[in-house]
């Protein structure tokens, strides 16, 4: 609600000779969607609304199932019904081999999209992966956590995320909605995966605290 609410605002500020309609909707609910979906005759969908956070799925694994498999089949056949062009889905480079309920869920979603492309609606997956600065990304978590004093949580020392900003997020998105002839999984070239904990060190002594001892 926080965060449509702001990109309302922002879109009105910057663009003010659109015309710009939001509206609040659950992914589950399939009717609720369609209905909007067929309402504006929307061309293209970026579909976004996923649950993402690890640890909050391994405890509500049944909420992945609902939230990031079920709403995407809702969204694809939302978007079938509406005559869509494009469909572009938003997943995770812990789609990979997926270790996890989130990233098993998001390679489920990938094939589903995928697999409802046609000749009137080209489906494509963007793969993302850890971007800088979004709500929940580790970065910020990491900063709260030395802020309040720790501790600092790492969830595998061997861990490995690859990083990308935001505006290098929002333009692959774009890209790959333009690009796309479906069928694809698009994925930006982020060069070399960062350890997890090397960067909760890295961070711990930017602070002016020792990892470890403070």
């Amino acid at each position: 609600k926080r965060q449509l609410f702001h990109i309302d605002l922002e879109m009105r500020r910057r663009f003010p000779e659109l015309r710009v309609r939001p509206e609040l909707l659950d992914i589950q609910d399939g009717k609720q969607l369609t209905r909007f979906v067929c309402e504006s005759r929307t061309e293209i969908v970026f579909h976004a609304a996923a649950f993402k956070h690890v640890p909050l799925m391994e405890i509500h694994p049944w909420e992945a199932v609902a939230n990031n498999i079920l709403g995407t089949a809702n969204a694809l056949r939302a978007a079938n019904s509406a005559g869509a062009e494009r469909f572009v889905m938003v997943s995770s480079d812990k789609a990979v081999r997926p270790t996890s309920v989130m990233g098993a869920s998001k390679r489920i979603a990938e094939l589903l999209t995928i697999s409802n492309g046609n000749a009137r609606m080209r489906c494509m997956n963007v793969r993302f992966g850890n971007v800088v600065g979004s709500e929940g990304s580790v970065v910020p978590v990491f900063k709260k956590q030395i802020e309040l004093g720790g501790p600092v949580t790492v969830t595998h020392p061997e861990a490995f995320r690859y990083f990308m900003t935001i505006p290098e997020a929002a333009q692959l998105i774009l890209q790959a909605g333009a690009m796309g002839e479906g069928g694809e999984t698009f994925i930006l070239r982020m060069g070399e995966p960062v350890n997890i904990l090397d960067l909760a060190k890295d961070l711990i002594r930017l602070s002016g605290f020792v990892p470890g001892e403070d």
